[in-house]
């Protein structure tokens, strides 16, 4: 495959963004999110992921979050630096993405011991898609956090 197909967000300007830094080597923090996205995100058993161009994947986030499919494929990999995938959520209503076909990309930076991972998200529908996932991801990115240091 030459080319991934990236979506066209020309009339899709919304995005939302955040960092955090997570106490956890940066080779452990991109490997949670190509290789162990069910270790903190994942609900563990409904994973279907594998971090190749271009490759689909598939999961429904942890039940505690509220049940959500999530799509996507990945644009860009570059060994601890940068991901970037495309991002689809919802749950028949206006929730998630809406069915827009959004871009995540996570952006690594080492900080001594620790990752300081930023996160923009952008092509959303609404405000309101936009809005809630502003509101949720600093919370995701904790509980990378959490999930990282109580394996050290």
């Amino acid at each position: 495959m030459n080319q991934i197909p990236r979506p066209d967000l020309t009339n899709r300007p919304l995005q939302a963004t955040c960092s955090h830094t997570v106490n956890a080597s940066i080779q452990d923090v991109f490997a949670a999110w190509t290789d162990r996205f069910d270790t903190w995100f994942a609900q563990p058993g409904t994973l279907a992921m594998v971090p190749e161009l271009g490759r689909p994947y598939f999961f429904y986030n942890r039940d505690e979050w509220g049940r959500h499919p999530h799509y996507g494929r990945f644009l860009e990999i570059v060994k601890h630096e940068r991901i970037e995938m495309t991002w689809i959520t919802g749950n028949g209503s206006r929730e998630g993405t809406e069915g827009a076909e959004t871009v995540l990309l996570i952006r690594l930076t080492p900080k001594g011991s620790a990752t300081e991972v930023h996160l923009t998200h952008f092509g959303f529908a609404s405000d309101k898609s936009r809005d809630g996932h502003q509101e949720n991801w600093p919370l995701a990115l904790k509980a990378l956090d959490e999930a990282l240091s109580s394996n050290s």
